[in-house]
């Protein structure tokens, strides 16, 4: 059996993040998908957890997770083709699920690009079994236009927005209220900042921007409050 070395990743210099990116754009044109790892979340404090594998000096496995709750992980990993169905991810999986346990967490979401055939193949051949789908828009460039609300506005979040928003996205996404709560708790952080839509004084939607690094946020929990 050929001998890899699993290390946690703790280097995130530019060199060894072109390392990492040079094996996702292998796999990416390999399989023919749209295989986006978030390598962009990867930082030495207050990022996403990723493990290493290397074969003679090369990268050929990576695996990173990151929970929003603190109960369930969300799983990005991928392995050089050269290397695939030689225990690479098995072996990446192990030490990841030790940490894993460590830190409380019951259940593993692997996310898998629809077009990723071998992605989907060894989710399947590890028992996994399909929960939701997720799409993801890019902004190209900003179009003006006129609200249809003239007097909807949009403001930084303030301290007492607080069950208004458990409420905003509990119902537009169909979570409860206290899974809601646990995941706010878990993704208060400087660089995420929450914006309340207000209509007239009243606030009927909210939308959350992650400042990930100079030049690229990520706009997510963006509700409006089933009744508007």
């Amino acid at each position: 059996m050929q001998k890899y070395k699993i290390t946690k990743m703790n280097d995130f210099s530019s060199h060894q993040m072109a390392q990492i990116r040079m094996l996702e754009q292998q796999c990416k044109e390999f399989d023919g998908s749209s295989l986006r790892v978030g390598l962009e979340s990867l930082k030495e404090n207050g990022g996403d957890q990723a493990f290493l594998c290397q074969s003679d000096n090369q990268f050929i496995g990576f695996l990173s997770w990151y929970t929003s709750d603190g109960i369930e992980a969300n799983i990005n990993g991928i392995v050089h083709p050269d290397y695939r169905r030689q225990g690479v991810f098995g072996r990446l999986m192990e030490s990841a699920a030790a940490e894993l346990q460590i830190q409380g967490i019951q259940t593993c979401r692997f996310r898998v690009p629809s077009n990723s055939k071998p992605g989907i193949d060894c989710i399947r051949h590890l028992g996994g079994n399909f929960s939701t789908s997720e799409f993801s828009m890019n902004l190209i460039r900003f179009h003006t236009s006129t609200l249809r609300y003239s007097g909807l506005i949009l403001r930084l979040e303030e301290a007492e927005d607080f069950e208004f928003m458990v409420t905003c996205s509990s119902q537009a996404f169909g979570d409860s209220e206290s899974w809601t709560r646990n995941y706010f708790a878990h993704t208060k952080e400087p660089e995420r900042v929450t914006y309340i839509a207000v209509d007239d004084l009243v606030p009927i939607g909210m939308v959350r921007v992650n400042h990930v690094h100079t030049g690229l946020a990520v706009i997510h929990d963006f509700c409006v409050l089933p009744a508007y």
